[in-house]
């Protein structure tokens, strides 16, 4: 056999195996399954395994771990130094190293006395010197690969002059910040200086630039148009093919900024009151203009189609008295929309004279709020009889129409079966009862949360209520309903800093200047209020925009979750404004400086058909496109009861309000 048809032998054998020789010996020919063959078995730089077939995989490996080599028996180490050698492949230098033995002498470690050279290529180079000690030899081959490049970092990040590069969020940026100055560690190829590769945006679009390199090519100027926009989220980005002049890499930068507020409003400045009427002129729109056309009744939200929500209409009923007595609609108009409003309630689905939480508006039948939520809701129920009862003391026995809507609502009111729901006498309610599903939601109110309206209307219905007994027991625990613990100053006679509409749903129409053997329920309604205001000012997540001026957290649409109860204890920096301008009557001054941030600073985003969209995010630049009734007929009802006590009045005026006080022993105040 020639020497060349040796060699031709050797290397399909080991090809075969997936090695790829660099060079071959001219030892005897042996199969390498045979013994007199030292075999590889893995290459490795750190925990990272080269390719032994293929060097142009191994690439971008690190240049601080040491090599090892693993073979098929224990090498003899008077032979490893003389055969295996690390090189610089362009120099064919070799590396100085350490070598050190594992694995029974199968592995050998070969760790470089200094950090290898980034974006360099080396040869792990093994020759047919090398033998194990039952004296197989190895028949030579090299592995090569490349390591990481090197990396250019940012050193410096100024914007309008500012230093921010360490600043965890950058706020309060001024308008007139034209500039933005990066500052590497290392020159910058300016060919990678392009608006692909840094560039800024909102989280709607991108912002034009343009981009400048300084003559030691160590800055990169970026110049913005113009002025920017107020209480906006800008992000700056350099990403990865930004590169050094030596082919050095960045790794993917990117730093949010927020501008200050404008010192010129988005709307033209108006008294005080005039605000308030307007906001409660354009909000009403939703429960007016936006109504199902059949029912009358006030759809979920601005999306629902056909679906309307029984709660939700209950706080549109009483929107209709303000825009009557404002003059957003006639008294006409008003009734008509009631007798319609009345008509359909009459003939929709109901359980054991509940209303569903959803409902079709133009057939009347349930909507499932989910799959075992077909039936009743009694909280929500109570949230319409609330509004129902409110407008019946509104209405004139002396008119015919009046009369006669008059005599029908309380014929429903009165059909509403609270007993029923106690689930076979218990001395709780229970919030949900389905004739297919019977119990199994099996929520049991008990305690404090937005229901104390639900526990009223039972304990004050003329034919089916419940006694003292069971508002002792559920709503009030026993009296483990009080906690008094003290917020930022304010002490909370009970719970802890909830959402806000806990202090709105059920005292639209109930009078909250009361006392029952819990807590005094204005000094509740007014601390909680003052609490999340002053949460929000504290600012402890440094959350953007918050402030004396712009706070208030409640249930409302969420970027980040679809929807949420936001509170002190549940916040991720989503305000809502119906959560301040519900607490009118409990904070006026703070709840008039978030309605004035809300429409002069914001109002360019936040202001829509159906006055305040639902909930914003300054942190992450996010404004909801969406109205929901329970959150748009608070702020109108509430406003009013600040402005006049309307609402309140009417509700308190019905003789069967004072009959639920004496049943449940609740001292006005």
């Amino acid at each position: 056999m020639t020497c060349f048809q040796r060699n031709a032998w050797l290397c399909a054998i080991f090809l075969i195996m997936g090695w790829s020789l660099s060079s071959c010996g001219d030892d005897d020919d042996n199969d390498p399954d045979e013994p007199g063959v030292l075999q590889l078995t893995a290459a490795q730089v750190g925990n990272v395994v080269l390719n032994l077939a293929n060097a142009s995989s191994n690439t971008a490996l690190p240049i601080d771990e040491p090599l090892l080599a693993t073979f098929a028996a224990a090498l003899d180490r008077s032979t490893v130094e003389g055969a295996v050698r690390l090189k610089i492949k362009t120099s064919d230098e070799t590396v100085p190293v350490t070598y050190a033995y594992s694995n029974g002498d199968k592995t050998v470690t070969l760790t470089p006395a200094a950090d290898l050279v980034n974006s360099t290529t080396y040869q792990l180079v093994m020759t047919d010197g090398l033998q194990s000690v039952a004296g197989d030899v190895y028949p030579g081959h090299t592995v090569e690969f490349t390591t990481v490049a090197s990396t250019i970092t940012i050193t410096s990040l100024k914007i309008g002059g500012t230093e921010v590069l360490s600043v965890p969020r950058v706020t309060n940026v001024p308008l007139t910040a034209a500039t933005i100055e990066v500052a590497f560690s290392q020159p910058v190829d300016v060919a990678t200086v392009v608006s692909q590769n840094i560039f800024i945006a909102t989280p709607s679009a991108a912002v034009p630039t343009s981009l400048s390199v300084s003559e030691d090519k160590r800055k990169v100027t970026i110049t913005l148009p113009g002025i920017l926009g107020d209480l906006q989220r800008y992000a700056l980005t350099l990403n990865t093919n930004v590169k050094g002049v030596g082919g050095e890499v960045l790794q993917n930068f990117t730093k949010s900024f927020y501008t200050a507020p404008s010192e010129t409003p988005d709307h033209p400045v108006i008294a005080d009151d005039a605000l308030l009427t307007l906001v409660q002129r354009q909000t009403f729109k939703y429960f007016w203009d936006f109504a199902h056309p059949a029912s009358g009744l006030a759809r979920e939200r601005n999306t629902s189609g056909d679906v309307v929500t029984s709660g939700g209409s209950g706080f549109g009923i009483m929107a209709l008295i303000v825009g009557i007595e404002r003059d957003f609609i006639t008294r006409a108009e008003g009734v008509a929309r009631m007798n319609k409003i009345v008509t359909f309630l009459e003939d929709a689905d109901r359980f054991h004279g509940a209303w569903s939480h959803w409902i079709d508006g133009s057939t009347g039948a349930v909507v499932p709020f989910s799959q075992k939520d077909d039936g009743g809701d009694l909280v929500e129920t109570s949230f319409l009889v609330q509004g129902l009862l409110t407008f019946r003391q509104y209405l004139q026995p002396s008119d015919t129409t009046g009369n006669d809507l008059i005599n029908r609502i309380t014929t429903l009111w009165q059909g509403v079966e609270w007993d029923w729901y106690r689930k076979n006498n218990e001395q709780v309610l229970y919030w949900h009862w389905s004739p297919d599903y019977d119990w199994q939601m099996n929520f049991a109110m008990y305690g404090y949360f937005e229901q104390q309206i639900t526990y009223f209307l039972a304990a004050a219905s003329p034919t089916h209520g419940i006694p003292k007994s069971v508002y002792t027991n559920g709503y009030g625990r026993n009296g483990q309903i009080h906690t008094g613990n003290t917020y930022y100053g304010y002490m909370l006679p009970l719970g802890t800093p909830s959402p806000l509409f806990w202090v709105h749903y059920s005292y639209l129409g109930l009078d909250p200047h009361f006392s029952d053997d819990y807590a005094d329920y204005w000094q509740q309604n007014v601390n909680a209020s003052k609490i999340n205001h002053a949460y929000c000012v504290a600012n402890p997540n440094g959350y953007v925009g918050y402030s004396d001026e712009c706070w208030g957290l409640t249930s409302s649409d969420d970027s980040q979750r679809g929807y949420d109860a936001h509170s002190p204890s549940n916040d991720n920096g989503t305000i809502s404004p119906t959560a301040a301008l519900s607490s009118f009557p409990y904070t006026p001054e703070e709840s008039m400086k978030a309605l004035k941030f809300f429409y002069y600073s914001v109002g360019d985003r936040l202001w829509g058909e159906y006055g305040f969209y639902d909930a914003f995010n300054l942190t992450q630049g996010w404004t909801a496109d969406s109205f929901l009734a329970i959150d748009q007929g608070p702020i109108i009802v509430m406003i009013e009861n600040y402005r006049t006590g309307l609402l309140w009045n009417l509700f308190m005026s019905a003789p069967e309000v004072q009959n639920g006080f004496a049943t449940l022993d609740f001292s006005k105040e």
